[in-house]
């Protein structure tokens, strides 16, 4: 059963429209139904339920169907109505709802992988499903005959999956009919890639990681540039794009979302530079012996300036400062000639911070009304209306 939210802030923040919570067990993805009022969810209890507002304004769900095992992921496309589940024996099972969402009827079902599905994705205009799994394979069938089209070995449990064109990093593939080959892989994150994001008109993907970082790569423009948003404490667990105003939507672990203005120049962060000595008062860092005994000084621990990259140490970057521009919209360690540099116009955040008041798992977003989805742990669906802030 859902419940009904009245509250109507006047602050440029999200609205929190409705809460979902009948759910028994934790929902591992959920979508939110265009021009319906509704709400389809995958669930580690085995259901796939269909969601539709009521009179009374709560959510009750109209199909309340058990699958055999846990279901881990899923995809919708409301132009078939086609939802394709992936549970965790490695099964991918199709459905096709009715137009009035009250009935969804078996298509076909196929054993796509020997472990987990981590991800499904049905693709419409080449009527592939493709998948991922626990078991380091990637897999696309064809969605009328459920035949097994072809398969490419990953290195690692891909987390996240984007057509057109996971980890530590993020593998670019080029799919033919039945080939696959690797076109390049991006190198940037310290932790696994947990979300992708695809801009398709600046051709730019976005990356979220366990880092607690989100990356920027330029695609499409040819440059090879990555640049680095930094905005959240927790892993990133999901990113959406919204093309008309150009804003980035990211939400973490810890339930913080963060909406960011992606039409300003942003700048990319300087590769951090090697020394033996710092390089603003040139005293040797600690494992410098020989300089240590040659100017009779001890060694200093080593720091980096997150503006010039320079190697410099603790006394030479007393400073902090955010450069929202370069991504940092927290505090971060500057050398204190780059702090000199910034300006206040320098510091004016690019980014606004929101709290969903609840550990997120998965989250959704449907730009057409401007709603965002988000999960929890803590089996809650929460609705929430975005468009005082994306708007």
């Amino acid at each position: 059963m859902a419940t009904e939210t009245q509250h109507r802030a006047q602050s440029r923040t999200p609205i929190l429209l409705s809460k979902i919570e009948d759910c028994q067990d934790v929902v591992n993805t959920a979508v939110i139904i265009p021009k319906e009022d509704g709400v389809i969810s995958v669930s580690e209890d085995r259901t796939v339920r269909v969601w539709l507002k009521r009179d009374g304004a709560q959510y009750w769900p109209s199909v309340h169907h058990s699958m055999p095992g846990p279901c881990s992921c899923m995809s919708f496309n409301p132009e078939t109505r086609r939802l394709s589940v992936g549970m965790d024996s490695g099964e991918v099972s199709e459905f096709i709802l009715s137009e009035d969402y009250n009935k969804m009827a078996p298509a076909l079902s196929f054993h796509a992988h020997q472990g987990r599905v981590t991800v499904v994705l049905f693709v419409l205009e080449m009527e592939w499903v493709l998948s991922t799994g626990q078991d380091k394979n990637f897999t696309w069938h064809c969605s009328e005959s459920g035949q097994r089209l072809g398969s490419y070995r990953i290195t690692s449990c891909v987390s996240g999956l984007q057509y057109p064109f996971s980890l530590r990093d993020v593998t670019i593939l080029k799919l033919e009919q039945d080939s696959c080959s690797l076109v390049t892989t991006f190198k940037g994150h310290t932790g696994s890639v947990t979300a992708l994001c695809w801009d398709p008109v600046q051709r730019v993907l976005f990356s979220g990681s366990s880092d607690h970082s989100i990356i920027m790569w330029d695609i499409g423009g040819g440059r090879g540039t990555a640049i680095e948003l930094q905005g959240h404490n927790e892993k990133v667990q999901g990113l959406c794009y919204v093309p008309h105003t150009r804003q980035l939507i990211s939400c973490s672990s810890d339930g913080g979302v963060v909406i960011w203005n992606m039409e300003v120049t942003r700048q990319e962060t300087p590769d951090w530079l090697d020394s033996d000595s710092c390089q603003r008062c040139e005293q040797p860092f600690f494992w410098n012996f020989k300089q240590m005994w040659d100017s009779k000084r001890i060694g200093l621990r080593q720091h980096h300036c997150r503006k010039c990259g320079q190697a410099v140490c603790g006394k030479c970057s007393s400073k902090r400062s955010t450069i929202p521009l370069m991504g940092f919209e927290f505090q971060v360690r500057v050398c204190d000639s780059c702090h000199e540099s910034i300006s206040e116009e320098d510091r004016a955040p690019t980014a606004t911070f929101h709290d969903s008041k609840h550990n997120i798992v998965h989250v959704h977003f449907e730009p057409t009304r401007g709603w965002l989805l988000t999960t929890g742990p803590d089996k809650v669906i929460k609705l929430w209306d975005m468009t005082p802030v994306v708007s």
